[in-house]
């Protein structure tokens, strides 16, 4: 695994993929990598029978989500993936020789990393209730706390964590209509978007307010990093709106889908409209935002303005 910059090509190399806790390597009769063993354990629950799978394979698998954040602690980077299974945590620095696995919890949906704490959010917590949890990386041993219940019924859908521009957290819910999970053979299987919910972090950092209104902001949600942008600053952008692209789990394992289910939402009126128009059928994975360096380009656009 590595880094790669899409634009220049340039690369960083990771840890292998064998350093990770649910794969062993396994090699032919001449010592070469042959296949990988993949476990199904997680730090909560035992596990199946372990899956073999070719070299060119595993990534179908394994990988969900992976982040890449800055560590001002040592002006380099930290990568923390969301792998099977079960969607479970492991982080490495950039120059370490393995991941590190953030047992015991699972079903994990996305990540930020603010004042040394990882922050990440899990789907399905003790109370089987969202839940926010944090890791402290800084020392030989991450220390895991759990900082927030969310009080809510179950809803079909997807949690985010977003780190707002004035400083503070918001803790979105994607609400999904009901679908069926064992369609007809041959059917196509539709996932809709129908809202979202969001609740900011009070500055206690213990208790959550929902709002209805992002009043001149807008939030980009996906299969990446989460991120919340000022309209004042962007025009081009719509004011109270959230941007989204596919985001489902069972899309991105394997999943054949043959609607697109990526828009644009209005937060005012909550209406919806088709952010690709006519609409995609195709058997791509989930499309991502891609998010440059946002300084450098409004320096450059200053530049050319002048």
């Amino acid at each position: 695994m590595h880094l790669v910059n899409p634009i220049t090509c340039e690369q960083i190399a990771l840890p292998s993929v064998i350093t990770l806790e649910p794969v062993k390597p396994i090699f032919d009769e001449y010592g070469i990598l042959h296949k990988y063993e993949f476990s199904w354990h997680t730090g909560l629950r035992g596990c199946d029978s372990p899956s073999i799978f070719d070299l060119d394979k595993l990534r179908d698998t394994l990988h969900y989500k992976a982040f890449v954040f800055p560590d001002t602690s040592t002006g380099s980077y930290i990568v923390v993936l969301i792998h099977n299974a079960q969607r479970q945590l492991s982080f490495a620095r950039v120059g370490d020789d393995k991941w590190t696995w953030l047992p015991p919890q699972e079903d994990y949906t996305d990540c930020i990393y603010k004042d040394g704490l990882l922050y990440a959010m899990c789907e399905i917590g003790e109370l089987y209730t969202p839940e926010l949890h944090t890791f402290d990386l800084s020392g030989p041993v991450a220390v895991m706390k759990s900082i927030i219940r969310i009080p809510t019924k179950y809803e079909n859908g997807y949690m985010y964590i977003v780190q707002a521009p004035w400083g503070g957290l918001l803790l979105i819910r994607r609400i999904l209509e009901d679908v069926d999970l064992e369609p007809e053979p041959g059917a196509p299987v539709f996932w809709n978007t129908t809202g979202f919910k969001i609740y900011e972090v009070e500055a206690a950092g213990s208790e959550l307010k929902e709002i209805n209104c992002l009043r001149d902001h807008v939030l980009f949600l996906g299969h990446n990093q989460s991120l919340c942008l000022s309209a004042e600053e962007y025009p081009s952008l719509r004011a109270n709106h959230v941007y989204f692209t596919d985001d489902n789990f069972f899309w991105t394992t394997g999943l054949e889908n043959n609607h697109r289910d990526m828009g644009i939402f209005n937060l005012d009126d909550n209406s919806k409209e088709e952010l690709v128009s006519p609409q995609l059928w195709s058997k791509w994975p989930a499309p991502m935002w891609i998010t440059p360096d946002l300084r450098k380009m409004k320096m450059a656009s200053r530049g050319v303005e002048k």
